[in-house]
């Protein structure tokens, strides 16, 4: 009898976490490969579950893809630990025990740093030598991306007409990242030809139950659910998770009431918690059908929509455009910041923007310098905002709170590495790359937050990104530019830009491209100022000619600032003949600079009519 003619007259108990168990001994590795170095360990967890009552075990291969194997060096290692996966689960199984081939999802977003052209590719590989080796049937399990989750069902339906496990992780009640709900996902991972369709991972039995209770639909496939044990606990730098099996025997009867035939645990579950599952299974038969909910439940919410507001692309597309960026300083007073801003916004700049702790260097935040810009001189603060500081929670945190003062234009970066910085021990987050921060604050702009739920109203941000001309291949560093745009980047401000025919040669290779440009320019100082640009920052390169004119003016502080606005404003009158935006770079918090800087590019548009 096989595993779906089963279900059809018995609820069928699943295993519970690998993982959990290993870590729990201290080891701390790529788990797959233990199929290959330790496999008495993995057949010796898979025994304690069958012991406890599971009839259904998976194998220890859920990141046995070339993708997530590569950061172990073992990407050429897929079939030998799939293969020792399948071999050592099936050596403990029986005519009653059942081993399913195990791939779990990759991507949590749907801007990764791999295509889901590579993620099938992957899912191919694994999923044929998993079959190969004569496992009872396919699970594919921890999917928070539906794209991915759809994909991987079709692909699997393909190579097998075994049974068909899919288990989705959900952020929210009842509603999958996007803002996708269950229903949704039942129905159409049933049509693409799952057998089971369920949930794991991210939440414990309370909230997946309630997740159950919200589909609306008739019964034409299984239903899985593998809950966490609990919320994690995080103590002497490990986690923990709470032993509750009496909990988990209570919860277990109310997932079966609700139609649930095959019932597991995912992260933090023991034997014990199967145990209790298994015992509560015994005494109970499968309800026929899921239980219809009888009072209507909208099929979606009318989010508040914001207010209209001339955005800086609306700005730029129609007149010569300035932003001026101001450093937030390195000290508490902020005085002098504070009267730059408002002499730049006195002089009629677009837009004061302000850097994310640049070069890695701890400033003071931008935010809350934004805020009071706003407040006190009704200045329009630009934020820059990077994926180096804050997680995904922080991250999101942080734009909920710059929405809720009113500060809507943001700059999308990826961040300066800590290790170029100054402050000893900091450690880069990078939860996110900066193509999927312009994504996610898009997604905020819908009214769904990160993890995909309802945030009650829609945000309105415009995304700008940031582009580096300063490389050997421009024309790579526009292709560049394109995934940003199809990321949903609105704008872009340039690295500073010291070589007019680059201005000329970008003007060209952009040609094509409907999102404005502001071009980076930032007046040099003194000779060493040009010096540590061109050989310290990434990202910046001099031609020789102005190298050799700072260097002309060494040690005359006078003669090196003039110098430093002349060469600024030959720049500035290459970038004006092809580009309507200007993105001025303060030096220093000498904002006199950028104020002449501002008249100047004024006084053109001016004489242009622009």
């Amino acid at each position: 009898m096989n595993l779906i003619e089963r279900l059809e007259k018995e609820i069928l108990v699943g295993d519970g976490a690998m993982g959990t168990l290993l870590y729990e001994q201290g080891i701390d590795q790529c788990f797959e490969e233990l199929n290959l170095s330790a496999p008495e360990k993995v057949a010796h967890i898979h025994q304690a579950y069958i012991d406890a009552g599971a009839t259904v075990i998976q194998t220890n291969t859920y990141a046995a893809n070339r993708l997530k194997l590569e950061k172990y060096g073992l990407a050429q290692s897929v079939k030998e630990i799939n293969q020792a996966g399948v071999q050592i689960a099936s050596a403990l199984a029986n005519e009653d025990i059942y081993v399913l081939g195990t791939v779990g999802g990759i991507r949590r977003y749907s801007t990764e740093e791999w295509t889901l052209a590579e993620i099938k590719s992957a899912f191919f590989e694994q999923m044929n030598e998993l079959l190969k080796e004569g496992v009872d049937g396919l699970l594919l399990e921890t999917f928070y991306d539906f794209e991915e989750a759809l994909m991987a069902t079709q692909l699997a339906r393909k190579l097998t007409d075994q049974a068909l496990i899919v288990n989705v992780s959900i952020g929210e009640v009842g509603v999958m990242q996007g803002g996708i709900t269950l229903d949704r996902v039942y129905e159409q991972l049933i049509e693409a030809g799952a057998n089971v369709v369920g949930l794991n991972c991210r939440m414990g039995p309370f909230h997946m139950l309630k997740s159950i209770e919200t589909l609306t639909i008739s019964e034409q496939a299984y239903l899985a659910v593998y809950p966490n044990a609990s919320l994690p606990d995080f103590r002497d730098g490990r986690y923990y998770y709470q032993s509750n099996s009496d909990y988990f025997a209570e919860m277990g009867r109310a997932f079966i009431e609700q139609g649930v035939r095959l019932i597991g645990g995912c992260c933090g579950t023991t034997p014990a918690q199967i145990q209790a599952f298994a015992a509560i299974a015994k005494s109970y038969q499968p309800v026929a059908r899921i239980g219809v909910k009888t009072k209507e439940i909208p099929v979606s919410i009318r989010k508040e929509e914001p207010p209209a507001r001339e955005t800086l692309p609306d700005i730029v597309q129609k007149r010569s455009s300035i932003i001026v960026e101001l450093d937030p300083p390195k000290k508490l007073s902020i005085e002098k910041f504070l009267t730059g801003a408002k002499a730049l916004t006195d002089a009629g700049v677009d837009a004061v923007t302000l850097a994310d702790n640049s070069l890695a260097s701890p400033r003071v935040d931008n935010m809350a310098l934004g805020s009071l810009m706003k407040e006190r001189y009704q200045a329009r603060p630009l934020v820059h905002v990077t994926c180096r500081d804050r997680n995904l929670i922080g991250l999101q945190s942080h734009l909920m709170g710059l929405h809720a003062l009113g500060i809507h234009d943001l700059l999308a970066i990826t961040g300066d590495p800590t290790k170029i910085g100054d402050f000893p021990g900091a450690t880069s987050v990078y939860d996110m790359t900066s193509f999927q921060l312009i994504t996610m604050i898009k997604q905020l702009n819908e009214g769904i937050s990160f993890s995909g739920k309802d945030l009650g109203q829609k945000a309105n941000f415009s995304v700008g990104a940031a582009f580096n001309p300063n490389v050997r291949h421009l024309d790579k560093a526009v292709a560049r530019m394109e995934k940003k745009i199809d990321s949903g980047a609105d704008y872009f401000m340039t690295q500073p830009i010291y070589n007019e025919q680059q201005i000329i040669e970008l003007a060209s290779l952009t040609s094509h491209i409907t999102q404005p440009i502001y071009i980076g320019i930032m007046p040099l100082t003194g000779f060493r100022n040009a010096e540590f640009l061109h050989n310290e920052v990434p990202g910046i390169k001099l031609t020789d000619s102005i190298r050799e004119t700072m260097k002309s003016c060494d040690g005359d502080k006078e003669k090196s600032t003039r110098e430093g606005i002349n060469i600024a404003k030959n720049l500035i009158d290459a970038a004006t003949e092809y580009f309507n935006g200007i993105y001025l770079i303060t030096p220093f918090l000498r904002y006199e600079m950028t104020i002449e800087l501002t008249n100047y590019i004024k006084e053109k548009s001016f004489v242009k009519g622009i």
